[in-house]
């Protein structure tokens, strides 16, 4: 069997389907979604879940707790989880000189990029399918391929996400469609290893 590993570029699949007003999508099983893109002759050994929890900024506490209990949702069904974080930047308006605090996210990409040459050098997978549309991870790209010529790279865009340097660079490409999202969603109660329910949250529905 061929063996096929998945790294889901967090924040790039939310935003497409945030992009595509699909919030009714977000409660999206990542295992299952995986496994329904795979060929007869291929079988999943592992999905990568690349983003970063949302800051506390005093006014969020609804969305970092939707968001927690989706990570939990999907380590239930064996996803490996893999957080970034982000990077106070200070902000200067250019016409009144006032000055505030924002916060970047970074280090998906690295996390994404190390992971998957990591993966190719210890041999882990025959395939790699990437979900995202991002061009940064052209670079990673390229790299699998020249190093691991044996390895195939196959991009897998989200809705409303696409880069052509990304498919340029792949062995080949699709997008997710809408049927492969409704038929890939959690159940609406995620039991626990520990004995709790995760509910999927109300705005999700």
């Amino acid at each position: 069997m061929i063996r096929v590993a998945t790294y889901v570029d967090g924040f790039n699949l939310y935003f497409g389907l945030k992009a595509s007003s699909n919030r009714k999508y977000y409660w999206l099983d990542l295992h299952a979604l995986a496994t329904a893109l795979l060929k007869p002759e291929q079988t999943l050994t592992a999905v990568n879940f690349f983003t970063t929890r949302i800051r506390d900024n005093g006014h969020n506490a609804p969305d970092r707790q939707r968001q927690n209990i989706y990570l939990d949702a999907l380590a239930e069904r064996g996803v490996f989880i893999h957080e970034g974080h982000y990077l106070r930047k200070v902000r200067q308006c250019r016409q009144c000189g006032a000055s505030w605090d924002d916060y970047e996210e970074k280090m998906t990409d690295v996390n994404i990029a190390t992971r998957m040459l990591c993966d190719a050098h210890d041999d882990l997978f025959d395939v790699a399918l990437l979900i995202s549309g991002d061009s940064d991870l052209t670079s990673p790209v390229q790299l699998v391929r020249s190093r691991f010529p044996a390895k195939r790279v196959i991009v897998v865009f989200p809705p409303k996400r696409h880069s052509a340097e990304l498919k340029k660079f792949a062995h080949g490409f699709l997008t997710i469609g809408f049927d492969k999202l409704r038929a890939s969603q959690l159940p609406a109660q995620v039991p626990t290893r520990r004995g709790h329910i995760l509910h999927r949250p109300k705005e999700w529905q």
